[in-house]
Formats: structure tokens, sequence, C-alpha cells
């Protein structure tokens, strides 16, 4: 059997929560980051929900490829399910990745990818609209402006950019440390 990888693209990528014995960036072509999910538990509640990341149809998407660790494949899977599908919003796929090590290997990888039918599936917002539903989110885990800035953080961290979500972050920090509503 070879090698399981994930592929993450958002919170997975600062807070993965398995074990892996690898990591590297990676690029997976095909899907793009976005806020198009509508989040009733982490991040929002069903009356006032928030916006997580999802991969949406079209474009590329940089990220954190990880290797798991040979002997918890299963358990890393049953994770992941329990994580990402608590409300199915995603759909469970293999997707081949480019791994950003020098090495130029490619690898299938397991990601969780935006069901367009599913009713949490926000699709394509402007940027007001993102602005609106970020700040006035708040669920289980907290703050939905923390999520979006943590993301971003790490982002640049990791010297990938994601221009549309940098601008929602820009944006986002400006407000809060003038207290305006831009």
């Amino acid at each position: 059997m070879s090698a399981l990888w994930v592929f993450g693209y958002g919170s997975l990528m600062w807070r993965p929560g398995f074990p892996f014995d690898a990591q590297s960036p990676a690029r997976l072509e095909g899907a793009h980051r976005a806020l198009c999910i509508y989040s009733i538990l982490h991040r929002g509640t069903l009356d006032n929900p928030g916006l997580v990341l999802g991969l949406d149809d079209g474009g590329d998407c940089h990220g954190l490829a990880f290797r798991v660790e040979p002997g918890t494949e299963s358990d890393t899977v049953a994770y992941l399910r329990r994580r990402e599908q608590v409300t199915d919003v995603y759909v469970e796929t293999y997707r081949e990745i480019a791994l950003g090590d020098g090495t130029g290997q490619t690898v299938t990888a397991l990601t969780f990818v935006a069901d367009p039918h599913h009713p949490q599936y926000a699709g394509l917002l402007d940027l007001e609209a993102q602005l609106r539903i970020v700040r006035a989110g708040r669920g289980q885990a907290g703050a939905n402006i923390d999520y979006v800035l943590n993301t971003v953080e790490h982002l640049e961290a990791l010297g990938m950019h994601d221009a549309l979500l940098f601008t929602l972050a820009e944006r986002l920090r400006r407000s809060a440390g003038d207290g305006a509503e831009t």
C-alpha cells in the first residue's frame, strides 16, 4: 500500500490533528480556496452563520501536503471524517497534487472539496458580504474573524499568497484596529 497523503488548504494547514511523518508545500489544480461554506457550528450558528474555507471548482490552490504516519491511516481518515464531515458539506475525494519540496513529485492526496449542492454552500460572495458575515460569526470554536486571520497568518508564513483572502484579512484588521465597520 502506498503512503496516505492529506492535502490541507485551511485549518488543516495549521492544526492537522493527526500524526504525520512528512509535510510539503503542495499545489492542487482544478480547485481554489474560497470562503464558500456557511459555518453553523464551529464559526457560526444556524441563526448567525459564519464562513469557512472550502475548495471550490476551478483554478488552483497552494496548501500543505501531509504524509500520514504509517500504521495510522485508518485512524486518520476516521478523524478527518469526524472533523470535516459534521454536516456533510464537503465531498471526500482523492486528488493528484504536486509537491513543492523540489522533487517534482506528484502524489494522490485525500482532501475535502465543497459540495455545491449542499444548503451550507455559500458560493461566490462579494467582499462586503464576506466581511459582514465573518465579523458577526461566532461558533463553538470561536470567532469567525480569528479563523480567517489565523489562516492568512499561516499562509503568509508559508509564502503562499491568496489575493482575495489577504484583501479580506486586511479589511478585517483595519476595522478591528479602529473600531470602525469599514
